[in-house]
């Protein structure tokens, strides 16, 4: 599972779904299919890394825009899903990845952070958090995420993962 930092499939200036799924296929994975038109890219390889890394180039030469690109297995978004998918509030819970390693959801610095940006963090593991945003329609994940790790992040609202993972899980 492959997520693309700010992208609009279709819209001027962002990559279009042939330029994305022809880079994966440059990247040897032919049969890569996109979910919804956000950037969401499902894939199979033995060697994500790999695969993602040389995508994203390619979706750069082949469009002209460059983007970050972010995995995760589905077999652990599907464990986030399950831990989180059937929250009361699961309509203000972003799932975010980042390149930053694990966070301490607890630091008084992540906390103050997040309180000044109107959500927590209930939730982290290796390059990834779940953030719960405080107010209906506002996403802070993505900008928080970036500061606390000094990397790109890009995130993907709970509905949206819980729609993805009952449509490709096994």
């Amino acid at each position: 599972m492959a997520f693309m930092r700010n992208v609009n499939q279709g819209q001027r200036g962002h990559p279009s779904t042939s330029d994305i799924l022809g880079g994966f296929a440059d990247a040897g994975c032919s049969d890569a299919r996109t979910f919804q038109s956000n950037g969401t890219i499902v894939f199979e390889s033995d060697e994500p890394a790999r695969v993602v890394e040389l995508a994203e180039e390619a979706i750069g030469v082949r469009s002209g825009v460059e983007r970050d690109i972010r995995w995760v297995s589905l077999t652990e978004l599907a464990s986030v899903v399950d831990a989180h998918g059937s929250a009361p509030d699961a309509h203000r819970i972003e799932f975010t990845l980042h390149g930053g390693g694990s966070i301490d959801g607890r630091s008084p610095d992540v906390v103050a952070l997040t309180a000044e940006h109107r959500c927590s963090l209930v939730d982290t593991g290796p390059g990834w958090a779940v953030v719960r945003n405080d107010v209906d329609g506002e996403g802070h994940a993505t900008p928080v995420l970036e500061r606390l790790t000094g990397r790109r992040a890009t995130s993907r609202g709970l509905p949206t993962l819980i729609r993805l993972v009952a449509r490709f899980s096994e």
